[in-house]
């Protein structure tokens, strides 16, 4: 037996190693005939093969071919070939059932960091790769995958979107660096402190409070244009403080005075109270309102934000690929 599954083994190797050597041969023709400029007739080569392989169950040859094509149609500057194959990566890995891989994962971020920002062919790709690499167990995206697209959009100074795909992600210490530099580069002095405020409140309404710690802790320590702390010159940041402080311990009474007390800062943005409601019925145990107290565009920005984990199993979730405003 022993014998029979060593050498069933070694066939299978060499099989995959002619599969491989298969590839590579294809992917040499069509190299060359993009290098040459013949980019239609390339494009068309690469989805003949693509549904071959794919009907011949070779998902693994059909994503790699796809992925490889598209960098290369990226490097010749056609966006729109480039596009269409990374699609096919997305649908051979649908397809096949793969399990979420980091190396997958950082394969669509980079197909992503290629695409020209402004294509609707990238919308579609970010919503899909995100409902992809949820794997059924969630339904906002993978947090690795959130967290490698922040990271690009950041590169691209496109602050509103990173900072949404930053709160999905679990790195509070990327998301407070790049808000640092939104703050400073778009906003005013006197905002400083909102900036940090909405992202915690907004951590703590996904329930993510190691990450509401240390996008604070590391916003408030790297901020310029803030003092030591706490105890901070701005009352919000000490609101923030408080909170964060009270969360951990759980009491409604305390949560209550706090929220009282700090009412002068909390008018600053109508949507502060919102979040704190939510807040309170996560971590102190206050009911949900009947009726929220602001409907149409706020109340829309609240379900968007956190309206996915409340939802039933086999309901849809919010579209992942819609940024959450915040100014």
């Amino acid at each position: 037996m022993a014998a029979a599954a060593a050498m069933a083994e070694q066939e299978g190797a060499r099989n995959g190693a002619r599969n491989r050597g298969g590839v590579q041969r294809v992917e040499g023709k069509l190299r060359a005939s993009v290098e040459k400029g013949d980019y239609y007739e390339a494009h068309q080569m690469y989805r003949t093969l693509f549904f071959r392989y794919m009907s011949q169950s070779k998902h693994a040859e059909a994503r790699e071919l796809m992925y490889s094509g598209a960098l290369l149609f990226f490097s010749h500057g056609q966006q729109n070939s480039a596009a269409d194959l990374s699609m096919l990566v997305l649908e051979s890995l649908e397809k096949a059932e793969v399990d979420v891989a980091d190396e997958l994962l950082e394969n669509l971020a980079k197909v992503f960091s290629l695409m020209d920002p402004n294509s609707p062919e990238r919308v579609a790709f970010v919503s899909r790769a995100l409902k992809w690499s949820s794997g059924g167990s969630g339904k906002l995206g993978h947090p690795r995958l959130h967290q490698l697209l922040a990271l690009t959009l950041w590169k691209e100074q496109n602050y509103c979107e990173s900072r949404y795909h930053f709160l999905h992600s679990s790195d509070g210490e990327g998301c407070a660096n790049m808000l640092v530099e939104y703050s400073t580069a778009r906003g005013f002095r006197s905002e400083v402190d909102m900036f940090v405020a909405q992202a915690v409140l907004q951590f703590l309404c996904l329930k993510n409070k190691n990450s509401a710690l240390v996008v604070f802790t590391t916003y408030t320590q790297k901020h310029p244009s803030i003092e030591d702390g706490p105890p901070f010159v701005q009352p919000l940041l000490n609101f923030i403080w408080f909170l964060l402080l009270a969360v951990d311990g759980g009491k409604l009474a305390v949560f209550t005075v706090l929220c009282e007390q700090y009412q002068p800062s909390l008018r600053r943005d109508p949507m502060y109270n919102e979040y704190l409601d939510r807040i309170g019925q996560l971590f102190f145990g206050v009911p949900p309102k009947q009726t929220s107290s602001y409907g149409g565009l706020l109340g829309n920005l609240l379900s968007s934000l956190m309206g996915s984990s409340e939802q039933e199993e086999g309901e849809e979730s919010q579209d992942d690929s819609s940024p959450i405003e915040l100014d």
